[in-house]
């Protein structure tokens, strides 16, 4: 099963050689992609001077735009499966494989690495959003999760030729609540997470809150339109 890490950057300079390393180590046999969304500190560098395989987008566009280059790759490179990772070391490479296994041996489209499942769920305000999240996607799809909001999501063959040539489909909850509508088949594997590595997080209370009820506005009304 070829699998491809999907590791969006953006003025990661602090964490991002260290979070390749740690994966390259753990999962030797798993390929990556940077894709450099446009950072205005040494993130290009720093991938040149390691040679770290790695796209460079001219303006920084997003964490959907980021992605979805990376699925591209994906399907054009005929990978099995890809995982979204993030930069910042949060998201741990030892629950990669064991991801793989559940996505092919339960024949899933989606599988979530849930905190929750492994007793570290979300607290404050980012625990709350994720539970009326969660109840959302249950009541829309009827599918239960227990950590929508997790960043690291494994993908299929099969979505990985949706999201490389969607328009619309984002790695967001909003999405998986309407993939899963659809009939996608939506699993969870327990997994930890530890804190950024480096840099700062622009995910303050009042970003938490505006992402939060966009995502939940958008499980409720415009999935329904797309």
């Amino acid at each position: 099963m070829r699998i491809l890490a999907i590791i969006p950057a953006y003025n990661e300079q602090d964490c991002l050689e260290q979070t390749i390393r740690s994966l390259e180590s753990t999962c030797p046999g798993i390929d990556y992609l940077i894709v450099n969304d446009g950072s205005t500190d040494d993130t290009k560098q720093i991938c040149e001077r390691n040679g770290f395989s790695h796209v460079n987008l001219p303006v920084n566009s997003g964490l959907s735009v980021g992605f979805q280059t990376g699925m591209k790759y994906a399907d054009r490179h005929g990978y099995d499966a890809a995982v979204q990772f993030d930069a910042d070391g949060q998201h741990l490479p030892e629950y990669i494989i064991p991801m793989g296994h559940a996505l092919e041996e339960q024949q899933a489209d989606i599988v979530i690495a849930s905190r929750t499942l492994a007793g570290e769920a979300p607290k404050g305000a980012r625990g709350t959003g994720s539970r009326i999240i969660a109840a959302l996607i249950r009541l829309t799809s009827g599918v239960r999760l227990s950590d929508p909001t997790s960043g690291m999501r494994m993908y299929s063959r099969r979505m990985i030729g949706e999201f490389a040539r969607g328009y619309d489909l984002t790695p967001e909850p909003d999405t998986v609540a309407l993939l899963a509508r659809r009939g996608c088949k939506v699993i969870e594997v327990p997994a930890r997470m530890q804190e950024r590595q480096g840099g700062e997080s622009y995910f303050d209370f009042t970003h938490v809150i505006a992402y939060m009820s966009r995502v939940c506005f958008s499980i409720l009304l415009f999935q329904w339109f797309r």
